[in-house]
């Protein structure tokens, strides 16, 4: 995703699981720069990944956020992600095990 001025400010990707039993699932990442949250980018993004399982025989769409992140958790909620529970301890960041949803 671009802005105006090309530069890139948030992406998307997909990573699809290769075992008969999971290949209808895929783990999803999205990720905005810090300047531009709230400015629309994440709405977009995930307007172009709800189609997409449709066209691909995907079923199922996982995605893992920090349990802090409440403005991602809240546009995730909105769009299409439900919260299923949490990961304890499923990052290392700055020292810190940091939970995710």
């Amino acid at each position: 995703m671009k802005k105006s001025n090309s530069k890139l400010v948030g992406d998307v990707a997909s990573l699809g699981r290769t075992c008969r039993r999971n290949r209808h699932s895929v783990r999803v990442g999205i990720g905005i720069l810090q300047a531009f949250t709230g400015q629309g980018f994440g709405i977009k993004l995930l307007a172009e990944l709800k189609n997409w399982p449709y066209r691909r025989e995907i079923h199922r769409l996982d995605l893992t956020v920090r349990v802090h992140k409440e403005r991602a958790i809240s546009l995730y909620k909105r769009l299409v992600f439900k919260e299923e529970g949490i990961k304890r301890h499923s990052l290392f960041i700055d020292g810190a095990y940091v939970d995710e949803y």
